[in-house]
Order: C-alpha cells, then sequence, then structure tokens
C-alpha cells in the first residue's frame, strides 16, 4: 500500500484547514466578545454541515467517474486518464487561484471577518444564519479544493483521502492550540512555508496532469486504427516514449526511479518524473514562472498573514 500519496492531500487539506480554522477562530472571538456566545452552536453548525457537504460532493464526483466510465467499456483505459487530466486542470486552477488570492487578502481577513459578524449582529433574529452562512461558505470553499485533488488522483484509490483526514485533523489541533489554549504560532512563516509547497505540489500537477492526457491518446490510438494520427510524436524501436509530449528531456530512471523509495515520495509530492518530456517540462517552467512569480510577489510585498492577524482572541 503506497502511503506516500497520502502527503499531498495531506498538505493541501492542512493548509485549507488552518485557513477555515482561522475564520473559525476569529468568528468565535469576536462573539465572545460581543457577549453572544449562544450563537456558538451556530458556528459548530457551519462547520460540520460544510464538512458533510465537502464529502458529498466527494461521493458525487466519484459517482459521476464511475458512471462515465460504464458507458463504453471499451474506452476504460481512454476515459479513466482523460478524466485525472480534466481533474487535474480544474485543480491546477483553483488551487492556484485560491493560494495567489488568499495571500493577497490576509492581511485584511480579520476586517473582513470582522464586518460579516457584525453585519449579521445586526439582523437580531438572523444572526445565528448569518454566523452560519459565514462559516460554511469558509469550509467548503476550503474543502472543495481538497475533493478537486483527491478526484484528480482517484486511480490511487482511498490513501489521499486519508491524507485529507490527517490534514483535517491537523488544521483543527492548530485551531485549538491557536484560540482555545493561546499557543502562539508564527503563521505568517507557516503560511509562507505551506505556500511554497503548495506551489511546488500544483506545478507537479501539472506535469501529471499532461502525462495523464498523453496516455488517454496514446490508448486512443491503439484501440482505434482511425486515431493512430493524433500521436504527432512517437520516438520507435524504444521501450519509453511519448504519444504527444515531445522528445525525452530527463531519464533518471537508473539513478532515482520513481517507482522505489525516495522517488516515490517526490513523485506523490512534487509530480517528480524519472521519465520526463519536452512538453512536461516546458509546462512545469511555465508555471513557475508565472503563477510562482506572482506568488513569490505577493511574499515580497509583504501581503502575508503575520503574527498579528491571529490573535484575536480578546476577552
Amino acid at each position: 500500500m503506497n502511503f506516500s500519496t497520502a502527503l499531498p492531500t495531506f498538505i493541501i487539506t492542512l493548509r485549507e484547514g488552518v485557513e477555515a480554522a482561522l475564520v473559525v477562530g476569529i468568528v468565535l472571538a469576536l462573539l465572545n466578545k460581543a457577549k453572544q456566545s449562544q450563537l456558538n452552536s451556530w458556528v459548530y453548525a457551519g462547520v460540520a454541515v460544510g464538512i458533510i457537504i465537502s464529502v458529498l460532493i466527494g461521493i458525487l464526483f466519484t459517482w459521476i467517474i464511475q458512471i462515465l466510465e460504464k458507458i463504453n467499456p471499451q474506452y476504460t483505459s481512454v476515459v479513466e486518464p482523460t478524466l485525472e487530466g480534466v481533474f487535474s486542470v480544474l485543480a491546477v486552477v483553483m488551487l492556484s487561484w485560491m493560494l495567489i488570492w488568499m495571500t493577497k487578502q490576509a492581511r485584511f481577513m480579520k476586517s473582513q471577518v470582522e464586518g460579516a459578524v457584525a453585519e449579521a449582529l445586526t439582523k437580531n433574529s438572523n444572526a445565528g444564519w448569518g454566523v452560519f452562512s459565514l462559516i460554511l461558505v469558509a469550509v467548503v470553499r476550503e474543502g472543495f479544493e481538497t475533493v478537486l485533488f483527491v478526484a484528480a488522483n482517484f486511480q490511487q484509490g482511498l490513501i489521499p483521502a486519508l491524507g485529507a483526514l490527517a490534514g483535517l485533523a491537523s488544521a483543527t489541533a492548530i485551531g485549538i492550540l491557536l484560540f482555545k489554549w493561546g499557543i502562539k504560532i508564527n503563521i505568517r512563516q507557516f503560511f509562507q512555508v505551506m505556500g511554497v509547497l503548495l506551489v511546488l505540489i500544483v506545478a507537479g500537477l501539472v506535469v501529471s496532469a499532461l502525462k495523464h492526457f498523453d496516455d488517454a491518446v496514446g490508448n486512443l490510438a491503439l484501440s482505434d486504427r482511425a486515431s493512430e494520427n493524433l500521436c504527432f510524436y512517437y520516438q520507435h524501436f524504444t521501450k519509453v516514449h511519448s504519444c504527444i509530449l515531445g522528445p525525452m528531456v530527463w531519464d533518471s530512471s537508473k539513478i532515482l526511479p520513481d517507482k522505489n523509495f525516495p522517488g516515490i515520495i517526490l513523485k506523490s509530492l512534487f509530480g517528480y518524473r524519472d521519465h520526463l518530456y519536452i512538453v512536461q517540462a516546458v509546462g512545469y517552467g511555465v508555471f513557475l514562472f508565472t503563477i510562482g512569480g506572482l506568488y513569490f510577489r505577493s511574499l515580497m510585498s509583504g501581503n502575508t498573514p503575520n503574527q498579528k492577524t491571529v490573535p484575536i482572541a480578546e476577552k
């Protein structure tokens, strides 16, 4: 059983879960300060319903995948990598957008949540629903990104989901340490480290997505003579080849194979491949240059959460 596939979802869920935990902690602290602790149950209800909705979204994705695979069993070898490629692209887009957006908005998180809570409390009888919806959106937003990432790796079974559960448990523990026990954690450094890891993980997902599409096109070409011309690149007389990824630019199979430790860890975390092709190399470089560049530019501008963002539990 390959538990290394749980590492990426653990890191992603940990980071996204801490973001949600910050919102929950801020809301609970503000309600306590406003002497509205009777609304705490609405906060916990929002967390519970948000987690349930995220799980249901995951079940829905699984159901859709199974339905698509059964439409034409003859093309299962084409459908599976295609779906993995599509979900990988969606995960890349969502995770990249949320990483950049949250980095820019992080220093305004407290004021935004304060404004939302203050607005909810002014609605008297509807205050509970306002607090509930605020928490629900925060949890579902983070949960949806994790579900997309797990869906992109559905062939790996339940192990990525176990990583997500471990990440959620760790994020909950961090939230309790921050807001219940008052332990100080350098949140700025935490998000910086997790952000860098996330950039590398998503960059690896780009490499994996391209490989999935290559497998899909290659399998289609093998199963249907009319589709043979889809493989515009094929190096004959070699055991290792690509269909649409162009010539190989990297071969480290004898030094660091991606099926053995530690290569399998690097593959699961950062998309490492012992055989890398030109299109994958270009895609990886373009992603790091664009999304990675935007992220590091936002770090340099100081738009990251600092320690003053977290200690809001003013009693």
